[in-house]
């Protein structure tokens, strides 16, 4: 599985890239306006300094909901920096962009993914990554890992290469459920990739293991 990290800070991704385990990095405007991101020049230069720190893809959001829009700021973001990748949202004009991205070579992502349904029509339309969004449908009292397992099924079926990019992880559990059920990537808070480190008896057992060695330190003969 691929370690993406959903954030529009710049330290975090150092701290995700230095870890070693990062594959690449997932924004949008909300995270960018998080960061105090504003203005048009400013958004570019942000999203080239993360793909200068990062190896892998950049997911690029683009704001416009009709297919010229969204074709005319996803050529722009394309050619900002080899890694990005467009974000296009869920919806019919969102379709035809993804089609046209893919006849021209451009990779794409399509986020906003609810259903099955919508996996299977944004894979046919060429769309390199879809994004469902597991944690809100968790939100919304739905089991959201089983969302990839359906998407997983659906995709080896038929064959399909989408990559199905597990997002809005909200902890560590999500990301194994993920794994579990056959997702390629999980886009999540550096927390939760962190959260995998842990485990109360690798303290427990370290914390042994250092108290014995201090003990054997202190034998004299």
């Amino acid at each position: 599985m691929k370690f993406f990290i959903d954030t529009a800070n710049l330290e975090e991704i150092r701290e995700a890239q230095a870890l070693g385990v990062l594959d690449g990095v997932t924004t949008n405007p909300s995270l960018m306006a998080k960061e105090g991101i504003s203005g048009d020049e400013n958004v570019i230069q942000h999203y080239i300094d993360i793909c200068e720190i990062v190896d892998g893809d950049v997911s690029a959001e683009v704001i416009a909901t009709d297919f010229d829009g969204m074709v005319e700021e996803g050529t722009k973001l394309a050619s900002l920096h080899k890694q990005i990748v467009v974000k296009i949202p869920m919806i019919q004009e969102g379709i035809k962009a993804l089609k046209y991205f893919s006849d021209k070579e451009i990779k794409t992502n399509c986020t906003l993914i609810f259903s099955p349904g919508q996996a299977l029509i944004a894979a046919k339309a060429g769309a390199n990554y879809v994004s469902p969004f597991i944690g809100r449908l968790d939100d919304a009292t739905t089991d959201g890992p089983e969302l990839i397992a359906q998407i997983r099924l659906i995709y080896d079926n038929y064959g399909y290469e989408t990559e199905i990019l597990a997002a809005s992880i909200r902890h560590s559990m999500h990301i194994i459920k993920c794994a579990e059920y056959g997702a390629d990537v999980a886009t999540c808070p550096l927390s939760a990739i962190l959260g995998l480190l842990k485990h109360p008896l690798t303290d427990i057992g370290l914390a042994k293991f250092l108290a014995d060695h201090k003990k054997a330190s202190s034998v004299t003969v």
